[in-house]
C-alpha cells in the first residue's frame, strides 16, 4: 500500500512546506463571503454524499498485480483514469497520499477540499488554467513520493479522448502510468459533458486496473505521441471490459 500524507511528510522533511500545502485546504480570504459558504458547503455535501454511497459498494478487482507492479521497487504510480469515474475512484484510492491537478477556480475550490478529506494533495492548474505550473509541482511532489492522478480526458473533454498530459510526466519522472477504470453495475448518469456516472447505493462495482505503461527519459515527439495512443487503447480495452461485466450481470438479471 501506499504511505499516507501524514507518512510522506515525516519521511520528507527537505519536502515539508511543499506537501503540506498539497494536502492542507487552501485559504478562503481572496472569496467573497458568499463564495467562501459555497465552497466549503460543496465540499461538505460531496464529500458525505461519495463517504455514506461508498460505504455499500461491493467492490471487485481485476488486475491489482498490474498495480504490484507498478508499485515495485519504490516507484510511485502515475494514476490515469476517465473523467466520469471520478465518484467511485475518489473512494476506492482513498488515503494513499495520490497528488490530482485541480483547477484554480470556484469549482477546483471545493473539489480540492472534499479530495483532501478522502486523504489526496492538490496541484493548483488545469490544462485551461495553469496547467504546466501544476505539472511542475506534481513531479516535485512525486519526487517527495507521492503518486499522482490524472482525470485523463478532463476538465472538459471530449469525452474518453486521453490527453498527454500523464505521458509528459511519466517521461520527466521514470514512473509508470497505471491505466484504470471504475464500472458501476448500476448508476445515476448526470446530464453533462462527460456523462457523469454516480453509483447506486449498495450496487457492485468492478475496479480495472491495466498493466503499466513506461516513458523513457528521452523519449521523443513521436513515441511520445505512441505512447498517448497506447494509453488510449488501454483505457478503451479495460472500458469495454467493464461495459460488457455490466452487461452480462444484467443479461442473467442479477
Amino acid at each position: 500500500m501506499q504511505a499516507s500524507a501524514e507518512q510522506q511528510l515525516r519521511s520528507a522533511p527537505a519536502n515539508t512546506k511543499r506537501l503540506e500545502q498539497a494536502f492542507t485546504f487552501a485559504d478562503l480570504s481572496t472569496y467573497p463571503r458568499k463564495s467562501r459558504f459555497l465552497i466549503r458547503a460543496a465540499d461538505l455535501a460531496f464529500f458525505i454524499l461519495i463517504k455514506l454511497i461508498g460505504r455499500t459498494i461491493k467492490f471487485e478487482v481485476e488486475g491489482w498485480e498490474n498495480w504490484k507492479a507498478a508499485s515495485r521497487d519504490g516507484s510511485v504510480p502515475i494514476y490515469t483514469f476517465w473523467h466520469n469515474r471520478v465518484f467511485l475512484a475518489t473512494y476506492f484510492f482513498q488515503k494513499r497520499g495520490i497528488v490530482v491537478m485541480t483547477s484554480r477556480s470556484f469549482d477546483g475550490e471545493y473539489i480540492a477540499r472534499f479530495i483532501q478529506r478522502f486523504g489526496y494533495g492538490a496541484a493548483r492548474g488545469s490544462s485551461t488554467r495553469g496547467g504546466s505550473g501544476a505539472l511542475i509541482e506534481m513531479m516535485r511532489l512525486m519526487r517527495a513520493g507521492c503518486p499522482t492522478g490524472f482525470t485523463i480526458d478532463g476538465p472538459k473533454g471530449p469525452r474518453y479522448v486521453a490527453k498527454m498530459g500523464a505521458v509528459l510526466l511519466a517521461k520527466k519522472s521514470g514512473c509508470p502510468i497505471l491505466p484504470f477504470t471504475v464500472t458501476a453495475m448500476k448508476s445515476w448518469r448526470i446530464n453533462s459533458w462527460d456523462h457523469f456516472q454516480v453509483p447506486l447505493p449498495f450496487t457492485a462495482a468492478r475496479v480495472y486496473v491495466a498493466p503499466p505503461i513506461y516513458v523513457a527519459p528521452n523519449a521523443d515527439d513521436e513515441t511520445l505521441s505512441a505512447k498517448r495512443d497506447e494509453l488510449q487503447q488501454a483505457l478503451d480495452e479495460i472500458n469495454r471490459r467493464g461495459d460488457d461485466w455490466r452487461g452480462s450481470l444484467n443479461f442473467t438479471g442479477r
